[in-house]
């Protein structure tokens, strides 16, 4: 019985302290029908505790679970989340009410919504929110980087439609996605060679905004990229103005991503903001490409640490190099190791590229706690 269940009790100040302690733990809880308490939420922000997005992303995950909560609501540096059944498919919805990011939203619900033995039909969800916000993966970077890593590697095809674009500062938009359920376990994944890099793509997007400065963004990007010593010819960065009805809110952002040979795709990116010249914007989207690159990583940092779940998920042994870990990444690791029986280790190789290996539970649709 799961009120027999003994709670999971996590420190939510560990490693990055931030957000996505919650957003990992509350979905594993969904999946694995495993109440847990996390006390000092988002210790290591200021102001601390709760804001409207991450409330909004639990709100929803209790959705999915039928779950109970205490302590869900703006502030809040204490929050409990006992979950019940999972009904699967559903239709279902979340708005923060601000520029929270839709991205990391869709971080909380999609392990929840990716497995369902019972049916063959979708779910699917709409997150309203900054699809283009500062401090979260852009959505365009979900697009074309994480949706086609999930996609290759996993085998999950994650439908996605931009509705709207709601832009830093002010959000607003809206996002559509369809999830279809696995029949079966995840399986483990091998990723340890990147190859030669075979072409650069990237979009530099305004809304409502003149269409100069995206191609200020583009050139400033390129520029760097080339004098780094990347060939003109492997990069196509596009400038893109949105129609007046595609956007809610003036900025803008762009995205870069570089396809190598055995089908890695590494990202880089940067949003626009009021004190920030559109050159800046674009060399400093094109440094965090760059930097994504220098250590011959087959995952980008945002990747390294969106994939921790989804490793501890599979069956089998997965095994992924990367670049330096990040603080994100070694608390997805705390909080997969702490709710799951999934154990990692991590090797560095060199001066700074490691590999992140992982015995997976082998989680299973039918929704038993492994």
């Amino acid at each position: 019985m799961l009120a027999a269940q003994t709670i999971c009790c996590i420190d939510g100040s560990f490693g990055e302290g931030g957000g996505q302690i919650i957003r990992n733990a509350v979905s594993l809880s969904t999946l694995l029908s495993k109440p847990i308490s996390i006390q000092n939420v988002r210790f290591n922000r200021r102001p601390p505790g709760l804001r409207k997005q991450h409330e909004a992303g639990i709100r929803l995950a209790a959705d999915i679970a039928s779950a109970k909560t205490v302590g869900v609501h703006q502030g809040s540096t204490s929050v409990e989340f006992t979950p019940s059944r999972l009904e699967l498919p559903r239709v279902l919805a979340a708005d923060p009410g601000t520029a929270g990011s839709t991205t990391l939203l869709l971080q909380v619900a999609l392990p929840c919504l990716l497995f369902s033995s019972s049916t063959s039909i979708e779910s699917a969800l709409t997150l309203r929110g900054g699809t283009n916000a500062s401090m979260a993966p852009q959505i365009d970077y979900t697009l074309q980087v994480f949706l086609p890593f999930l996609r290759r590697r996993f085998g999950v095809d994650i439908g996605l439609k931009i509705v709207q674009r709601g832009y830093f500062p002010k959000g607003g938009g809206s996002i559509y996605c369809t999830i279809p359920p696995l029949s079966k376990p995840l399986q483990a994944i091998t990723i340890l060679e990147r190859g030669p890099i075979k072409k650069i793509w990237g979009e530099a997007r305004v809304g409502g905004l003149p269409v100069v400065i995206a191609n200020k963004m583009k050139a400033a990007a390129e520029a760097k990229l080339i004098a780094k010593g990347l060939s003109s010819g492997l990069i196509r960065i596009d400038a893109l103005r949105e129609r007046q009805q595609d956007a809610v809110a003036s900025g803008g952002g762009i995205v870069l991503w570089a396809e190598t040979e055995n089908g890695c795709v590494i990202g880089g990116s940067c949003v626009s903001t009021r004190d920030k010249d559109p050159s800046q914007v674009g060399e400093e989207a094109a440094q965090s490409l760059l930097d994504n690159l220098q250590h011959d990583e087959c995952v980008d940092e945002h990747l390294q640490d969106q994939m921790i779940i989804f490793m501890a998920l599979a069956e089998g042994k997965s095994t992924v190099r990367t670049g330096p870990l990040t603080e994100h990444t070694r608390t997805a690791i705390h909080v997969a190791e702490l709710m799951t029986t999934a154990r990692f280790t991590v090797e560095k190789i060199g001066s700074g590229a490691h590999t992140i290996a992982c015995e997976g539970i082998g989680y299973k649709p039918a929704f038993e706690c492994p």
